[in-house]
């Protein structure tokens, strides 16, 4: 792959994740940052209400009108921003919960059980501790306030709190979150609508229904899916439901998909073409040829994710958080049933809720449907989830109104802090214990997703390290790519950091973009069969711009190799048939760029920088350590997995 400025990208990640696969590291990272916006702008709505609480309804009061003909559509500014822009937050969550079904964790539909219902079951011991404090009262109204997990928050504190290496970990909360948030958005439809209007449903779910047609029909063109969504959120917003829905439900229809080699090599042509010719219809052509490679929620969330964490979550904590805390409030509080049932639910309520559930679905499944971390990560997670702040003040403002409201507002602030502060605490105690307890008590026994489809084999593979070593990393390379050129001093420095991996090259020369990669590929096949594979390997990634058949030649020669044998082996290609097992396993495993990392079968996903692999071969030590067949030799003398472990 070949980019302008590749240093950039080599420390930020490969152009692989870059543009074609939208990790969920980056999701990640996004949602973290966007975190610390959120928690100003939160603390500026508090100040600003407490300095001027008029200037600050009258803002968000201000009525805000749109006129078609003799239609109006109106609302004040608050309503816009909870019922419109955060439509777009509701379709970052439903994109990201449909790229974990097609292409993530929850691909094994099996995964999907123990977290959808560990989920559930920490929404609905929240809502009975809320109703049980509520009994008899108006306010039993608010119930739906004590269900949902702001992701954005919920993410951020565990990655102040948690531990370096839980992709596992985080992978496990947002699915837990997003089921929450699912579920919280249904109630919010059915349990909360204004004036409902059956023939405003129905025309709204006539024109999901031309979605899914359109859909069907393959069309690609993003601005009919826009229009269609606008008319949906419309007729929604006339029904008296709240029209977040929608931005869910269009989340949830939109594909993710990796992109596959042919996309790839037409992209590829299209840019070959404007580069040999740039007219403007060319790069019109090669830039909708990039564009197509990628599937729709890629781009859809490469588009809104950004808007959504740093600009619209802010701007409805903004619009939403600000209440007046005086004496009467903290009076009131204390012994409101709204407040403190809100702070129990959260606080308690959800931790609990999820991590019996979950004990109780591994337990009466026979451990079948297991946690895929450790059950002291589960009850991080369940602590973490407490922190509702987003959905519940969504859902509070149309369950309640009036001191109530205020209440609830306040409640919703203090589980949060509550709920961060019990995360914190969790966390602590895990770092309490012995490495090999610790590894335990946040990864679990669960087996990861086996990404690497064709599994390695001593007897075929060109391999470095022991054998029998605990952690194997495989990479697809092509001797021609520079990212494969700044990635080599990595694999030196982890392979000599770490006493026990074993490190395996597979080919994959990406041809169309690189023209001498297949005879280098094939000249190290020839070394090779003279025993000096990893030594042309050396050479031909210090020398990528010298890959001519005269270079092959020296390098042979420099090698002291038998250079007649090595004439006839690649004069004869003979090393084009284990060239292509290497390409068709790559195809299998759905790999397309390079370099492309797997650790223990499972791919690496984000930077390759020193930093980002050692800290996953860490976890990988981490996990090797729990499978009963591991000894504390195969971490290597006095490592334990290596460095910093």
């Amino acid at each position: 792959m070949t980019s302008d400025n590749p240093r950039r990208v080599m420390t930020s990640r490969t152009i692989w994740e870059g543009r074609f696969n939208a990790p969920l590291r980056a999701f990640l990272r996004t949602e973290t940052g966007g975190a610390r916006v959120v928690v100003v702008a939160a603390v500026a709505a508090l100040v600003w209400a407490n300095l001027h609480s008029s200037s600050y309804e009258s803002v968000w009061g201000t009525s805000l009108s749109v006129r078609l003909g003799d239609w109006p559509l109106s609302h004040d500014l608050r309503t816009w921003i909870n019922s419109g822009l955060m439509t777009f937050f509701f379709l970052v969550a439903g994109l990201e919960l449909r790229r974990e079904f097609d292409i993530g964790e929850l691909r094994e539909r099996r995964r999907l059980a123990l977290p959808m219902l560990a989920g559930i079951g920490g929404m609905l011991l929240p809502i009975g501790i809320y109703l049980a404090f509520n009994a008899g009262r108006t306010t039993a109204a608010g119930w739906g306030a004590v269900m949902a997990t702001d992701t954005a928050l919920a993410l951020g504190a565990l990655a102040v709190f948690g531990p370096r290496f839980s992709e596992r970990l985080r992978g496990f909360l947002l699915t837990v979150a997003v089921v929450d948030d699912l579920v919280a958005i249904a109630v919010l439809a059915v349990a909360y609508p204004h004036h409902p209007s059956l023939t405003a449903l129905l025309v709204a779910a006539g024109i999901f229904g031309v979605v899914l047609l359109v859909r069907a029909w393959g069309v690609r063109f993003g601005p009919i899916y826009a229009l269609l969504g606008v008319a949906a959120w419309v007729a929604v917003s006339e029904s008296g439901v709240d029209p977040v829905v929608v931005g869910l439900v269009m989340g949830l229809l939109t594909y993710a998909y990796a992109p596959g080699r042919d996309e790839l090599q037409r992209a590829s042509d299209q840019f070959r073409l404007f580069r040999e010719q740039p007219t403007p219809q060319l790069a019109r052509m090669a830039q909708a040829g990039l564009t197509s490679a990628l599937s729709p929620n890629e781009r859809l969330q490469t588009l809104y994710h950004p808007w959504a964490s740093y600009v619209i979550v802010p701007l409805f904590a903004l619009a939403n958080v600000g209440i007046v805390i005086d004496g009467d409030l903290l009076a009131r509080a204390v012994t409101s049933p709204v407040t403190v049932g809100v702070v129990v639910a959260y606080v308690v309520g959800k931790p609990v809720g999820i991590v019996v559930t979950a004990w109780l679905v591994a337990r009466l499944s026979g451990n079948r449907f297991r946690p895929p971390v450790g059950w002291l990560a589960v009850a991080g997670v369940g602590t973490v989830s407490g922190i509702g702040f987003t959905v519940a003040l969504l859902i509070a403002t149309h369950a309640l109104d009036g001191p109530a409201l205020d209440e609830a507002k306040f409640g919703i602030i203090v589980a949060t802090l509550g709920a961060s502060l019990v995360t914190w605490l969790v966390f602590r105690s895990v770092g309490r214990l012995s490495p090999a307890r610790r590894a335990r008590a946040l990864l679990g026994v669960t087996e990861s997703i086996v990404d690497l489809m064709l599994p390695v084999d001593p007897n075929r593979d060109h391999m470095r390290g022991p054998v029998d070593a605990p952690v194997t990393v495989v990479e697809y390379g092509d001797f021609e790519c520079p990212y494969c050129g700044q990635a080599e001093p990595v694999v030196r420095e982890l392979l000599a950091d770490f006493a026990n991996i074993r490190y395996v090259w597979r080919h994959l020369p990406l041809t169309d973009v690189h023209p001498h990669a297949q005879l280098a590929a094939e000249a190290a096949e020839a070394a090779g069969e003279q025993g000096a594979f990893w030594e042309m390997h050396d050479l031909l990634l210090t020398h990528q711009d010298a890959l001519s058949p005269t270079d092959m030649l020296g390098y042979a020669e420099q090698l002291g190799l038998n250079l007649d044998m090595f004439r006839e082996h690649v004069a004869k290609r003979m090393g084009v048939d284990r060239i292509a097992e290497d390409v068709d396993s790559a195809d299998l495993s759905g790999v397309t760029g390079t370099p492309t990392f797997f650790i223990n079968d499972r791919r690496h996903h984000g930077a390759y920088d020193i930093t980002a692999l050692s800290a996953a071969v860490k976890a990988a030590f981490a996990s090797a350590k729990l499978r009963p067949e591991y000894h504390p030799r195969d971490a290597g003398p006095g490592r334990e997995g290596g460095p910093g472990s």
